[in-house]
């Protein structure tokens, strides 16, 4: 029987992230069985859960790897440009639904399961993080405003990103939405 490299198995386990992101997109964590997600990846569920240990586990590694690329971006180019690609996805291809997916269900479970919101307030913390700290960088630019705190300029753009997300999620038409951003982006920018 022939082994199966890391790289192999990396990049199954991406394969399978992909496919359960659309899944859990498409019926929520609760309507994403076991039987959709076996037709969603194309796999049996030995093969999903070799990767994952359930089904939580699963959801988890899509919203931590959602969270994660948002991070990266975040500290690169700064919260509006995650608003900014967000927006660009919606307009050029309508494909945000697997983000948005997520980006409900973890607001839904963060409500409603107390275990979950626990093991997430670490992936929210880094955002924030990630948020201040590029907040601080462009301060020390001389680019932000000084006149308001930088942990209230993030918590103003972690606002304007949530009503980014439900104004899209609610399907909403993003119409002047890159206007609007441009405004957000202006009121944390030195006048």
């Amino acid at each position: 029987m022939p082994r199966v490299s890391q790289d192999q198995l990396e990049a199954r386990r991406h394969e399978i992230l992909a496919a359960a992101r659309g899944c859990f997109a498409r019926y929520g964590y609760e309507g994403a069985t076991v039987r959709r997600l076996e037709e969603a990846t194309g796999l049996s569920r030995g093969a999903i859960f070799h990767h994952f240990r359930d089904k939580d586990s699963l959801f988890l590694a899509v919203a931590e790897d959602d969270a994660a690329a948002m991070v990266e971006t975040v500290a690169r180019n700064g919260l509006v440009q995650v608003m900014r690609d967000l927006l660009e996805r919606a307009g050029s291809s309508g494909d945000t639904a697997g983000w948005l997916g997520s980006q409900l269900e973890v607001s839904r479970r963060l409500r409603t399961d107390p275990e979950f919101a626990k093991r997430w307030s670490e992936r929210a913390a880094a955002v924030a993080a990630a948020t201040r700290d590029r907040l601080e960088r462009q301060r020390d630019a001389g680019v932000l405003r000084e006149d308001v705190p930088v942990d209230v300029l993030t918590q103003f753009l972690e606002l304007a990103y949530d009503g980014l997300v439900l104004h899209l999620a609610t399907g909403r038409p993003a119409g002047e939405l890159s206007r609007v951003l441009d405004v957000v982006e202006a009121a944390v920018r030195r006048p």
